[in-house]
């Protein structure tokens, strides 16, 4: 079983950025996709980023390319989501998730495991 925990949320200024982590713990290999959600009030849960243990294959959501940058540590067993030049329309509460396959998914019911979700605010 895996456990993920998100952090790094918070109210910041448009044109600002932030840095999410996500911390792994529990059962699992390096086979496992790692991927970031985002969910904002009255919408569905959109996927974001998704990246490999190893880093060499890294997914984004078009629309976010250029801005957002995921990455991972894998001595801390972390997940990162980088976020520049965020804007209003980027509020939403961040899911880091993971499936057991590497093949790409960007669904979010294709993902067994979730965190508990970061509140990220952006102010105009």
């Amino acid at each position: 079983q895996v456990q993920l925990v998100e952090s790094g949320g918070g109210l910041v200024q448009a044109g600002g950025s932030l840095r999410l982590s996500c911390a792994v713990s529990g059962r699992f290999t390096k086979a496992y996709a790692w991927a970031w959600f985002r969910q904002a009030p009255g919408k569905e849960r959109e996927f974001v980023a998704r990246t490999s243990w190893s880093g060499s294959s890294i997914y984004y959501a078009d629309s976010l390319k250029g801005r957002f940058t995921i990455s991972r540590d894998n001595a801390k067993n972390t997940i990162h989501l980088q976020m520049n030049s965020l804007q209003p329309e980027d509020t939403a509460i961040y899911y880091c998730a993971a499936r057991k396959k590497l093949t790409y998914i960007d669904t979010a019911t294709w993902y067994p495991y979730w965190g508990q979700g970061t509140q990220v605010t952006v102010s105009s």
